[in-house]
């Protein structure tokens, strides 16, 4: 079994995402990063996601992104709350966290390079999502390309590829995948701004698209409401 490094926040996406690169035969090392998000509870939900599919190697890497600032996630920025679809369709929300997914890639870079590992996973998705720039598939490209150009092991010969299993699907495709492996997605959390008790707050942007993607499975949503 090759090794893959899955980023895993502990979300709806990223645990599909373990999942599924377990179902395609890798053994994955799951890499969380603690960068001052307002919903750290899912950190926890990301280890013990990890533990229920069998996953033993589970890193944690704290990267304090409130020092940068300019996010609802990392700031005292107030998170939006009962967002129209329309409105969610348009534009890129205070949510987005800078630089994020190319800092996060990074890690899972220098991760997999010393593990010999050539394979990376993460949950991004360009259909049911918040807008992000850095969830679109030209971007996961660049940074395979960029890969090649900025490792060891890339100028050596390693092709190094970054898996997007969940890009070009619908969050109702995703939960059957996810389900069809077997990950229990009463586990994971996807809210940005939960209860101090840890429940979803059930009115950010993405509690609205996990509802609706659970609805339009027809599975029955898990998640626990604050």
């Amino acid at each position: 079994m090759k090794k893959a490094v899955v980023l895993l926040s502990g979300g709806l996406d990223s645990a599909t995402c373990l999942a599924l690169a377990k179902q395609q035969g890798f053994a994955p090392v799951a890499l969380s990063i603690a960068y001052g998000q307002r919903h750290a509870v899912e950190l926890e939900r990301a280890r013990t996601v990890a533990a229920s599919l069998g996953v033993t190697d589970v890193r944690q890497v704290a990267v304090d992104l409130r020092a940068i600032g300019g996010s609802a996630l990392t700031s005292d920025l107030a998170v939006p709350k009962d967002r129209a679809p329309e409105a969610m369709a348009h534009g890129i929300p205070v949510t987005y966290v800078p630089a994020r997914n190319t800092i996060f890639l990074g890690l899972a870079l220098g991760l997999a390079e010393t593990l010999g590992a050539q394979d990376l996973f993460i949950g991004v998705n360009a259909v049911d999502y918040s807008g992000y720039p850095d969830c679109r598939p030209e971007f996961i490209r660049a940074f395979e390309a960029l890969a090649q150009l900025a490792t060891k092991a890339g100028v050596e010969g390693a092709r190094f590829t970054v898996h997007a299993p969940l890009s070009g699907l619908t969050k109702a495709d995703i939960i059957r995948a996810g389900v069809k492996a077997g990950l229990d997605y009463g586990l994971t959390h996807s809210c940005y701004d939960p209860t101090p008790a840890g429940l979803a707050c059930g009115r950010c942007d993405s509690c609205a698209i996990r509802r609706k993607g659970f609805a339009d499975a027809g599975v029955k949503d898990p998640t626990r409401y604050g």
